[in-house]
């Protein structure tokens, strides 16, 4: 029992890092119909940025950024290296959207093999800064033992991941369902050409969205660090997890990608544990049942 309890409390806080992971990627994808390959890569990036800017790795803005957060409250410097890391990664995905991504409007191909190429890069970097071995990350002060709730005893740490998952998805759905931004977002997904028509300027929403899914895997990256830990190709482990979630919810839907992070946080905990030989078939055999089934996914919309 106390096993079952345990793959369960490790599944729901895995499908909430999941959902921050793919929640810009689903929404970059519905609105911009950009298969975006480096997403994996903003996760690992991000993480490995949030590492260094907590003075962790062999890097100079590690010893500078020990320097600068010596004085800080134990565990504070955490959540500082954790916006940090979000808002370089925003600034990333701004460049890579503003000037290669939207010169390949509407070139599939061409996307796909420069953001494949991207990837591969990003990786050569990390690995040419960081080294090859892995950067553990230390849980936050205040957020190390265990909660019990009722008769559960929850890692006080996991728990504090699901929280964050849900007040960022509370916030994406209020910005989507009521702004003025949320509304043009949604024009956008549902019919770019005639967005342009009632003058709203879908090129520099594309860079918004962009940067926004950017800033939240980099964000997803750190804050998974004290799980995962930051590592070499953590962005091809990543990647396919978010692509199956997108499938599965749905491309551009907000409650598709919490929905599906959660079955596939399920399906990912349980298959390797009960079916060690078998967890990438259990992974991806609900994909290619909704590849032949739904193509739009579970609350997602026939593409145009």
């Amino acid at each position: 029992m106390n096993q079952w309890l345990l793959l369960a409390v490790n599944s729901i806080s895995y499908g909430g890092l999941l959902f921050l992971l793919s929640a810009g990627f689903s929404l970059i994808f519905g609105l911009m119909r950009i298969p975006n390959l480096t997403h994996g890569s903003f996760f690992m990036l991000g993480a490995y940025l949030g590492a260094a800017f907590m003075g962790r790795g062999p890097d100079a803005l590690s010893r500078l950024s020990a320097h600068v957060f010596a004085g800080l409250p134990a565990g504070f410097a955490f959540w500082i290296a954790a916006l940090l890391a979000a808002a370089t990664m925003a600034v990333v995905g701004g460049i890579i959207e503003r000037f290669l991504l939207r010169r390949l409007a509407g070139q599939e191909l061409a996307q796909v093999l420069v953001t494949l190429g991207l990837s591969f890069m990003i990786a050569d970097l990390c690995l040419m800064e960081w080294g090859g071995d892995p950067i553990p990350i230390d849980t936050p002060a205040g957020l190390r033992g265990a909660v019990p709730i009722f008769t559960i005893t929850f890692p006080a740490y996991r728990l504090a991941v699901l929280m964050i998952a849900v007040i960022v998805a509370a916030a994406l759905w209020l910005m989507l369902d009521r702004t003025r931004l949320g509304a043009m977002i949604r024009a956008g997904v549902d019919d770019a050409p005639m967005a342009r028509v009632t003058g709203i300027r879908v090129s520099r929403l594309f860079t918004t969205v962009f940067c926004l899914g950017a800033a939240l895997a980099g964000f997803a990256g750190i804050i998974g660090g004290p799980i995962l830990s930051v590592y070499p190709g953590l962005d091809a482990d990543m990647l396919p997890l978010a692509l199956i979630v997108v499938i599965l919810g749905g491309s551009g839907s907000l409650l598709g990608a919490l929905l599906g992070s959660f079955i596939i946080g399920f399906i990912l905990n349980f298959g390797q544990a009960l079916f060690p030989a078998l967890a990438y078939v259990i992974l991806f055999l609900p994909m290619l049942i909704i590849l032949l089934f739904r193509p739009q996914g579970l609350f997602g919309r026939h593409m145009p």
